[in-house]
């Protein structure tokens, strides 16, 4: 039978004969250089496991797309926690429980602590850091799992079967959370691996054979998962020690301890009782007195050259005038600027592979002009600082006249910010680096966490549209250039940074979900982004809204995205 058939995240749909109705012999079929491991048919994400009809539109999709990048993350998880299990089983421990946390070293960092239901042999060997005897065992089981191509069996349920399974397993969280699903006919969707069976928020491979690459690290009091990057899906990246958002999420672990919020059941349990406006308050509380600290420090060191960068949608204009303001607290007067007005003229501006004009590449900006000013303001000289204008491509001279105090400290903010090409020409003693990003510690529950990037992805979407009257589709169709951008230019150089300032409110989705389900639900089933749409309003539909706004201050970071910010231009 024909069907539309694209298989290139860029590529384009073309009639094709296939001589099956099963997603997997098709993808079978077509492989190229990367597995395929999901497939898009008519605008819906459907397992490998569906079939088709004539005339379909089908997408396949490999793990350069973030769908299908998801769909590796839970298939590896769903592996690493079944072989976690059967390696303690096998030592007579029993009831364990394995925590995937956040983020960290191209990969997640995992904890494995003793459930509910774990004896006191269990308790007593899992009281310190795991042994690294335990991580091989892991890891060599995780590879038998693969190599017998087990398959992963699907169970979709009713919300009231779900909830008994979730109390009888001893996940009083993850029975919590679906009972209170505001869809009263939510399906709960269980996946199986042997006699091991879970609950995830997604699709998954058809077998374990698709999930060839991952590697075990001991790392602290727990264990690093990784896997390939969407960038590269067929090589596992070079190991990077990334201590300091270790640093930001262990500081986030503790302010969510404080918030009596470590997950979604937690975080909607408390709006419910009436905390929604204490949360609120002690989040952004705790906010105020980091942005205290990262000024106190700038101060004790004498630092006068303070660059701000992170990835899109971090808070950094308010994140900067609130450290501006701090700085100020202590008896300084910061200049504030960003790398904009830098540009090289429009006709000099590089160019990509496409021949589009790149302004995120760093020759977009005129270094050497920008090293002249700044080492000139830091030696007392009066600098005739340019103003970029957007409109005629040019920068212009004569209406920014600036000359600073001997103590008076420079705050940059720009993409380029951490790289160290941009201030090469400047001493290294004047220096403070500071890299901001919300890296979400608040998971759905144990085993299903919120990727970062979708975080930042609904505070984008809902700005866009309150602000410069994008559509959430426009967002969602934008996204992969932006990560893409990021990629090249940000996240190589976060190490770099004296400091990181997690952006991120406990609260933060709760706020958002109300104008983001709204944007959401205006893309139609024919539009390419209605499959993201989709799982995004899947995961937003567990968080309770707050629906009362006055309690956020003027000068929160999520006011950069909802409105009302007393720093909006």
């Amino acid at each position: 039978m024909n069907i539309l058939l694209k298989k290139d995240p860029k590529g384009e749909y073309k009639e094709t004969e296939v001589t099956s109705m099963l997603l997997e012999d098709i993808a079978a079929e077509q492989k190229d250089e990367y597995d395929f491991l999901l497939a898009r048919v008519n605008g819906i994400d459907t397992e490998l496991t569906g079939q088709i009809q004539e005339g379909d539109r089908v997408e396949l999709l490999d793990m350069r797309t973030h769908a299908a990048d998801l769909v590796y993350q839970r298939s590896l998880t769903l592996i690493y926690i079944t072989a976690a299990r059967d390696v303690f089983e096998a030592q007579g421990l029993h009831g364990i429980r394995v925590k995937i946390e956040n983020s960290l070293n191209k990969g997640f960092f995992t904890r494995i602590i003793p459930g509910a239901n774990a004896d006191e042999e269990t308790r007593k060997a899992l009281s310190n850091a795991i042994e690294q005897e335990y991580i091989d065992a892991i890891e060599a089981r995780m590879r038998q799992i693969v190599e017998e191509n087990l398959p992963i069996e699907k169970e979709v349920v009713s919300k009231k079967e779900g909830v008994a399974r979730w109390k009888e397993y001893g996940y009083p969280e993850k029975a919590e959370l679906l009972a209170k699903c505001e869809v009263d006919d939510y399906k709960a969707t269980f996946y199986r691996i042997g006699n091991y069976i879970n609950y995830f928020f997604g699709p998954m491979v058809p077998s374990t054979g698709y999930i060839k690459l991952f590697e075990l690290h001991k790392y602290r009091r727990g264990i690093l998962l990784r896997f390939p990057h969407y960038s590269n899906p067929n090589k596992i990246p070079e190991y990077v020690d990334d201590n300091k958002i270790y640093g930001a999420f262990a500081e986030e672990h503790e302010w969510l301890g404080l918030l009596d919020a470590q997950n979604v059941a937690d975080l909607n349990r408390t709006i419910e009782n009436g905390g929604g406006k204490d949360m609120i308050l002690l989040s952004e509380a705790l906010h105020e007195k980091k942005i205290a600290e990262i000024a106190d420090m700038i101060k004790t060191g004498s630092k006068r050259i303070i660059l701000i960068a992170g990835p899109s949608s971090s808070g950094k204009t308010t994140f900067a005038k609130r450290l501006c303001i701090q700085l100020r607290v202590l008896g300084l007067v910061p200049l504030y600027m960003g790398t904009d007005d830098y540009f090289v003229e429009r006709v000099d501006t590089p160019v990509d592979e496409n021949g589009e004009k790149n302004y995120e590449n760093l020759n977009a900006l005129d270094i050497d002009l920008f090293s002249s000013n700044m080492n000139d303001l830091l030696a007392g000289k009066e600098v005739d600082i340019p103003e970029f204008d957007f409109i005629d491509g040019k920068k212009h001279f004569g209406r920014r006249l600036t000359r600073i105090k001997k103590n008076q400290p420079i705050v940059i903010e720009g993409i380029h910010a951490l790289n160290g090409k941009l201030t090469e020409q400047i001493d290294d003693k004047e220096k403070f680096k500071i890299y901001i990003s919300p890296l979400t510690q608040i998971n759905i529950d144990t085993q299903n966490r919120v990727p970062t990037t979708d975080a930042r992805m609904l505070r984008r979407m809902v700005r866009d549209y309150k602000c410069r009257g994008h559509s959430a589709a426009g967002t969602i169709r934008d996204w992969p250039k932006v990560r893409e951008g990021e990629n090249k230019n940000i996240f190589p150089y976060n190490g770099e940074a004296d400091v990181l300032f997690n952006s991120t409110l406990a609260y933060e989705t709760s706020i958002l979900k109300k104008y983001a389900v709204a944007l959401l639900e205006e893309i139609k089933p024919e539009e390419p982004e209605y499959s993201e749409a989709v799982r995004l309003m899947e995961f937003l539909r567990f968080f309770r809204e707050i629906e009362e706004e006055k309690d956020i201050p003027n000068n929160s970071i999520i006011r950069e995205f909802i409105g009302g910010s007393v720093f909006a231009e």
